[in-house]
């Protein structure tokens, strides 16, 4: 099982150059941003962290975050493409090429909308026109949460799906099921994004984070030796097969500014 915060080396904190962060329910919580949540990503910034959001976001809600927020970038719909703004304009930098993306999403919506006919209080969530590459099945935003019985029913027959005979991935994040074709994830372009900005070469994993509330974070909590829950990410705990080193003992964004006053302090020293 995860351990507290309590028992974190303020040493191994000192380290940390960049810090990776799922946003739903990890940043925000209950369908807000705190305003600790900016304060502390401002803090992270004064120190040198770099934070980039990785999540299943849709590029409309990215292109926002990337523009206003104080971070390093932003890599959304689970790793399709990434967004930076800095001093020579704002850019992005698709997982591949965007219209071969836009295709398989028509194809896999419309099969989706077939398996959702069956659902009669189920449907696509209400940014999929601003969405790139995956498809989003609402589960929890800003609805009554679906049961998870029912949301691990259409999760199996979604990633059971092909389009032209292309593989259908499919994950679980705390609002919504994300569906889309192609190898991309967000452990890939996790490091693939720092592999970027870091002269081609990915620093020692001591040196990334990673955190993280929900199944979809599972892939980054396999990869790095030091990850983070917040609190929220408790029930799930006994469902996953990677979990996070760490979980703070506030929920979303609170507890991601309880992580992140400990990183201050600690490069502080």
């Amino acid at each position: 099982m995860p351990n507290p915060l309590s028992e974190l080396n303020l040493e191994s904190l000192k380290q940390i150059e960049w810090l990776l962060t799922d946003v739903d329910d990890t940043l925000t919580w209950q369908g807000k941003l705190p305003p600790e949540t900016l304060i502390a990503l401002a803090e992270l910034e004064r120190v040198g962290v770099k934070v980039v959001a990785v999540t299943g976001a849709c590029a409309g809600w990215c292109d926002q975050m990337a523009k206003m927020w104080p971070l390093h970038g932003v890599i959304g719909e689970n790793g399709a493409f990434w967004m930076r703004k800095d001093a020579t304009g704002f850019n992005t930098t698709f997982a591949r090429p965007a219209e071969a993306m836009r295709k398989e999403q028509r194809a896999l919506q419309e099969s989706i909308a077939g398996i959702l006919a069956e659902y009669s209080d189920i449907d696509f969530s209400q940014d999929q026109s601003f969405r790139y590459c995956d498809v989003a099945v609402n589960i929890a935003q800003d609805r009554v949460p679906v049961p998870p019985s029912t949301t691990l029913e259409l999760l199996n027959r979604i990633v059971n799906l092909d389009v032209e005979s292309n593989p259908v991935n499919a994950t679980l994040s705390s609002i919504h099921i994300n569906a889309w074709v192609g190898n991309h994830s967000k452990r890939t372009n996790g490091e693939a994004y720092i592999r970027q900005f870091n002269h081609g070469e990915l620093p020692s994993l001591e040196h990334i984070t990673y955190v993280g509330d929900s199944l979809n974070d599972e892939g980054m909590f396999e990869w790095l030796p030091t990850t983070f829950g917040v609190n929220n990410i408790r029930p799930l705990l006994a469902t996953m097969n990677h979990q996070p080193k760490y979980v703070t003992q506030e929920n979303g964004g609170y507890g991601f500014a309880q992580l992140a006053s400990l990183i201050v302090q600690a490069k502080s020293l």
